[in-house]
C-alpha cells in the first residue's frame, strides 16, 4: 500500500536509469549484478450480494540486473503465483485478478545507456500515465517492446516507446499469464490490439511545479480501429510553514475513427484535486472528477492507467470513466511515526460516483438507468526495522454499495460489495 506518490518523472527515470562502463569485462558485469526479490503471502476475502469467496495466494517475485558493461545492462524479473486451497467459488470469482498458478518471466530485456539517454528493448515493466502495469495483484502486469528516455534539455523528460506484447494478471484460466496481443484497456476491457506508441513529456521548469502530456496510439483495437489517447497534467506543490499544499488537476480523451466511431469510446474525464500533506502526520485530499456527458473513456492500456485522482485502493475507479458521471473522493492518511510508531501507516477514503442517464447508451451504460456508487475504505500497513527490516504487513477493507434506479418505472435495485485483504511481503 503506497501512501506517498513519486513523481512520474522519477518513475520512469528509476525504471530507465543505469551506469556507463562500471565493469571492466563482461565476466564482471554478470558477477557484480544484483539480485532482488519479495515473498508474498496474501488473504483476500470478497462478499457481494450474489456470491462470497477467499482466496489465499502465496507468491515469489525474483529479479536480477547485470552491472553496466560498456553501458549495456541485462535484466529479467520472475513472478510467480500460487493458490493451494482455492475451491470452485474461488477460482471463478478471481479468475481474472488472483487465480493463475505458475511463473512468467515478467522482465528479460536489454538495456543501453549513454550520457543523458537510455534505450530499454525487452520485457519490462512500464510506469507512465497512458501505458502502466498495476503491482495491486500477485502479478504485476508488464509489457514487451522498447522504450527511449532523454533528459538533456534542463528540467525536462522525454520519452518514447512502443509496445509489441501485454502480460495481463492471469490468463483466466487458471494458469499464469502469457505475453499476447490481447491487453486490458481502462474502460472498455480486455481487447485485441496490433502494436501501441506512445511519447511522453515531464517539464519541471518552474519551481515546486510539474508539467506532464503524454500521447498514445493502439492500432487495429479490437480488429476494428486505432484508438488515440491524449492526457495533460499539472502538479503545483506550494511549500508553507510546517506542511505542504498540493494542487492537481488532470485532462484525459479518447478518439477513435472507422468501426470504432459509433462505439461510445471518444470520452473524456477532467479531474482536479487539493490536499494538505506533512501536516504533524496528516495528510488530506479531495478530488473531483467528470467524465463525458455522451462517451465512455478509454483511460489507457494496462492497471496502472486507472490513476485520474478519484480511484479508491480496492475497488479502483473504472465507472468514474464511464459517460456522464460525477466522482468525489477524499482521502486522509497519517503516519503514526509522528507519535513514536515508526513504520505504521494509515488510509481512509470515501468516494462517491453518480452516473445520470444518458440519451444515447455508450460503450458500458444503457439508456434509462442512474447509477450511484458509494464507498468506503479503511487500510493500515506497518514496515518492519531491526532484524525484520523487509518484511511489511498490510490490511485493507473496502464496502461499496451499488444502488440502479430504472428511470422510466421508478424500481431500485442495490448490490453490495465487501472486500478484505492481508498482505504479508518480505523483499530482499
Amino acid at each position: 500500500m503506497k501512501l506517498a506518490k513519486l513523481s512520474l518523472a522519477a518513475i520512469v527515470v528509476a525504471g530507465l536509469a543505469s551506469s556507463s562502463f562500471a565493469a571492466d569485462n563482461l565476466a564482471d558485469a554478470f558477477k557484480n549484478g544484483k539480485v532482488n526479490g519479495e515473498l508474498r503471502a496474501w488473504y483476500w476475502d470478497r462478499d457481494t450480494t450474489v456470491a462470497d469467496a477467499d482466496i489465499f495466494n502465496t507468491g515469489l517475485i525474483l529479479g536480477y540486473v547485470t552491472d553496466s558493461f560498456y553501458g549495456f545492462t541485462l535484466g529479467a524479473t520472475f513472478q510467480s503465483n500460487y493458490a493451494p486451497a482455492a475451491d470452485t467459488d474461488a477460482k471463478a470469482m478471481f479468475a481474472g485478478d488472483e487465480y493463475g498458478s505458475g511463473a512468467v518471466l515478467s522482465e528479460a530485456y536489454v538495456a543501453y545507456n549513454m550520457k543523458n539517454t537510455t534505450v530499454k528493448v525487452g520485457r519490462q515493466f512500464i510506469n507512465t500515465p497512458l501505458v502502466s502495469g498495476s503491482g495491486s495483484r500477485m502479478i504485476k502486469q508488464s509489457f514487451e517492446g522498447a522504450l527511449v528516455l532523454n533528459t538533456d534539455l534542463p528540467q525536462t523528460t522525454l520519452a518514447a516507446g512502443y509496445v509489441s506484447k501485454y502480460q495481463a494478471r492471469t490468463n483466466g484460466l487458471g494458469d499464469a499469464p502469457e505475453f499476447s496481443k490481447t491487453a486490458d484497456f481502462q474502460g472498455p476491457g480486455a481487447l485485441y490490439f496490433d502494436g501501441a506508441y506512445t511519447a511522453l513529456v515531464i517539464n519541471k521548469s518552474i519551481a515546486n511545479l510539474a508539467l506532464v502530456g503524454q500521447y498514445a496510439m493502439v492500432n487495429d483495437v479490437a480488429h476494428a480501429a486505432d484508438v488515440d489517447v491524449y492526457h495533460v497534467e499539472a502538479n503545483y506543490v506550494l511549500p508553507m510553514s510546517g506542511f505542504k499544499l498540493g494542487f492537481d488537476a488532470a485532462y484525459r480523451a479518447s478518439k477513435t475513427e472507422g468501426a470504432l466511431s459509433g462505439a461510445g469510446i471518444e470520452g473524456n474525464y477532467l479531474a482536479g484535486r487539493i490536499g494538505v500533506s506533512e501536516l504533524a502526520g496528516f495528510g488530506l485530499s479531495l478530488a473531483y472528477g467528470q467524465s463525458d456527458s455522451s462517451d465512455d473513456l478509454v483511460a489507457g492500456m494496462g492497471g496502472g492507467a486507472d490513476n485520474l485522482y478519484t480511484n479508491t485502493i480496492i475497488r479502483g475507479g473504472g465507472e468514474a470513466y464511464q459517460a456522464n458521471t460525477d466522482a468525489y473522493l477524499f482521502n486522509a492518511t497519517y503516519d503514526f511515526s509522528k507519535i513514536g510508531a515508526a513504520g505504521l501507516k494509515a488510509i481512509g477514503q470515501y468516494a462517491v460516483y453518480n452516473q445520470d442517464n444518458l440519451s444515447v447508451a455508450s460503450f458500458k451504460r444503457a439508456v434509462n438507468k442512474e447509477i450511484d456508487y458509494t464507498k468506503y475504505v479503511g487500510a493500515l500497513s506497518y514496515d518492519f526495522s531491526g532484524a525484520l527490516k523487509g518484511l511489511s504487513v498490510t490490511a485493507v477493507y473496502e464496502a461499496q454499495e451499488k444502488e440502479t434506479k430504472t428511470v422510466s418505472t421508478g424500481a431500485k435495485a442495490s448490490v453490495d460489495t465487501d472486500e478484505v485483504r492481508f498482505m504479508a511481503n518480505y523483499k530482499f
